[in-house]
């Protein structure tokens, strides 16, 4: 997520602290084993005295590597992540560099081959597969939501017939998020239950619009469970028949899905953990049904898999020049790092010039990140805690994206493909 962060941002900064929600989740899920308990307990301890982490030198390659890999030994110490991965990936080919376990009771170390859910990532495919439609003349920018779901956004000031959708997908709408009015209790209890996105945009219906539509900027889940309506209204497909018509097939995304409902994630993968308080033990969330992040942030997907897609995006592969162009037309954010944001994807300054495109992404047990630059370099990170992460833990993953795009080619020392 942007701004407010973590997966379910207030929301699920889990008042799962309260007692009820080890017994709540399923079974196995709560409570820490010895070895676990141990690595907290010398994770703790290296906080006191964390390794530096070298400066960046893009022109050195080789410190450019060690500090990658630094950043992510210290998102699995330091910041307190069971694991860490990163995939770069330019012209010639992919790497895979990982530390810490995928496990906390085995002590698994994490597959290269990773499958997580993305959470907030799923904006950058939905937002594509919406343009897919524009390219189509399906669907208008500046039509009002309205046009396509009569009826639906009315309420407390809320309406429809005033919002674009453009400002769905741009967060310039006004509309309140859902997840900061949703009971993380409800979730807690029955992480397997189904709800219906619209039951969840008539959460955020109950409350007033944040501004009138166009006049600000706020970060709205809401706009995206609109924009995955709309494109069922307007195909008549599941929002998952569209996203793997649209996005999926053409790029050979054989690593990304939609699951609806299924709880499961295919493939290897870590284990997704939460830690409900600053001492609490972990709590493993891996099973949870993601149709509460939807069109805004249910999808399943890998490094290589979304470096791949963010690389035909920024690249011109997948969507049409006048499509791209929509797409990239940024506003600011109102932060003071120069974050950006254009219909479901975000540019950011690199450190040492230029600006790289992407998304940020939490969902229960990960939180992510990846990025892009136009001439070919694309990098995804990924961390099996959430919520309940540190901020530095989310400063971490932003810095080991910008590092490993930052990173020349020939320094990967690490598994090649």
């Amino acid at each position: 997520m942007i701004t407010r962060k973590r997966a379910f941002r207030g929301a699920l900064t889990l008042t799962v602290a309260l007692g009820f929600a080890a017994a709540a989740l399923p079974a196995g899920a709560a409570g820490r084993t010895p070895a676990a308990e141990a690595a907290a307990e010398a994770a703790s301890a290296r906080v006191t005295a964390p390794a530096p982490i070298p400066p960046p030198a893009p022109s050195n390659a080789a410190a450019s590597d060690a500090r990658l890999r630094a950043l992510l030994h210290r998102l699995t110490t330091v910041d307190g992540g069971p694991g860490a991965l990163v995939e770069t990936r330019d012209r010639r080919g992919s790497t895979v560099l990982t530390d810490g376990v995928a496990d906390v009771e085995r002590r698994t170390p994490l597959d290269p081959d990773s499958r997580f859910r993305i959470g907030s990532m799923t904006k950058t495919f939905t937002a594509a597969a919406l343009l897919r439609l524009v390219e189509e003349e399906r669907v208008h920018l500046d039509a009002r939501v309205e046009r396509y779901l009569p009826g639906v956004v009315r309420g407390h000031g809320n309406d429809g017939r005033r919002i674009t959708v453009r400002q769905l997908l741009q967060h310039t709408s006004g509309l309140p998020d859902f997840l900061d009015h949703l009971d993380p209790r409800d979730i807690v209890k029955d992480p397997l239950a189904h709800r219906d996105p619209l039951d969840l945009v008539n959460i955020a219906l109950a409350h007033p619009p944040e501004f009138d539509p166009g006049a600000g900027w706020s970060y709205s889940n809401t706009g995206y469970l609109l924009v995955g309506m709309v494109i069922e209204r307007v195909t008549g497909n599941t929002y998952a028949e569209e996203i793997q018509r649209s996005v999926i097939e053409p790029l050979c995304l054989g690593e990304t899905s939609v699951p609806g409902d299924d709880p499961a994630i295919p493939g290897p993968h870590p284990r997704g953990y939460a830690r409900p308080g600053d001492d609490a033990p972990l709590l493993d969330v891996t099973a949870v049904n993601p149709s509460v992040g939807g069109a805004a942030g249910g999808i399943i997907s890998s490094g290589s898999d979304v470096n791949r897609f963010l690389g035909a995006l920024v690249g011109g592969d997948l969507l049409r020049p006048a499509q791209l162009r929509e797409m990239m037309r940024t506003r600011p954010t109102g932060g003071s790092d120069g974050r950006r944001y254009g219909l479901g994807l975000e540019s950011k300054p690199l450190p040492r010039g230029g600006r790289y495109w992407g998304h940020t992404g939490d969902f229960l047990g990960y939180e992510t990140a990846a990025g892009a630059t136009v001439d070919g370099r694309q990098a995804t990170v990924m961390v099996n805690l959430g919520p309940g992460g540190s901020d530095a833990q989310s400063d971490d993953i932003q810095a080991a994206v910008e590092t490993a795009l930052g990173r020349s080619r020939s320094a990967i020392s690490a598994e090649q493909r």
